[in-house]
């Protein structure tokens, strides 16, 4: 369900920098892997919330970015595996998230 309040943030800020835009035809989503956001949820609400909006009828685009750990004790960059944050490098747990947590706005289309 928070996916909800999370989709009329985008369109909150979507309206905001699209200026004096006539029409709003595309946003540009960045969303981590490690989000709890689902992206057929933030659909449906866009579609119910955009309704009598310049937003209206805009499509959604969503650009997923994998989950990337770096070990602190080797300094090895690494791909997140299933649930298994070992570094396969040298096997320390001492890790942090370097990328996946994202969530923005990337672009708008306009008219």
């Amino acid at each position: 369900m928070h996916e909800l309040s999370i989709t009329q943030n985008i369109l909150e800020i979507s309206l905001r920098h699209a200026g004096n835009a006539k029409k709003i035809c595309g946003i540009h989503l960045v969303i981590g892997e490690l989000s709890s956001i689902v992206d057929d949820s933030v659909q449906f609400y866009w579609d119910l919330i955009t309704e009598d909006t310049p937003a209206y009828g805009a499509k959604l685009y969503f650009r997923r970015v994998p989950a990337e750990l770096k070990c602190l004790d080797c300094q090895a960059s690494y791909p997140l595996n299933g649930h298994d944050l070992a570094c396969p490098n040298c096997q320390s747990a001492h890790v942090e998230v370097v990328a996946g947590t994202e969530f923005m706005v990337e672009a708008i289309d306009v008219e």
